[in-house]
């Protein structure tokens, strides 16, 4: 059989977590933007979004540990949200090293419309899944957070 038309064998990848982790990734991501693409709106920046929505006023750092990105992503991502009139940031009135950040009313709005692309997002995805095996694997996946 030509090499092109053969099976490519993955060897221990077949058994590999992280390399399937990896590929439901790639899979959701697609689909995810896909649905949110035109907004302008990727996975990381809708989970800035949404928890600035859910914490008026956190610091850079908290936000940071809490949607699990580093430094040197959440600035810039910042800057990129701040031009877009999406997020303010409002220097500490007790600490001047900190900034407090804010859902400008152009965030809160695009993260109304956001909602329901995802909700239509999550749908999709989770088609493949009864209730009980998504909350089984949402449990299992929780672990990894230790």
């Amino acid at each position: 059989m030509p090499a092109s038309r053969k099976t490519t064998a993955l060897g221990s990848l077949t058994g590999n977590i992280g390399f399937h982790l990896r590929l439901a990734q790639l899979a959701v991501f697609k689909d995810f933007d896909r649905e949110l693409g035109e907004l302008g709106v990727s996975p990381a920046v809708y989970s800035v979004l949404e928890v600035l929505q859910q914490n008026p006023g956190l610091t850079q750092s908290k936000l940071a540990s809490a949607v699990r990105l580093d430094r040197s992503s959440m600035v810039p991502m910042l800057d990129k949200l701040g031009q877009r009139g999406l997020v303010e940031r409002l220097a500490s009135t007790t600490d001047r090293r900190h900034k407090h950040l804010y859902l400008t009313a152009a965030g809160a709005k695009l993260l109304r419309q956001a909602d329901k692309c995802v909700g239509k997002h999550e749908k999709r995805v989770c088609a493949l899944f009864t209730p009980a095996e998504k909350k089984t694997l949402m449990d299992l996946l929780a672990r990894f957070d230790g």
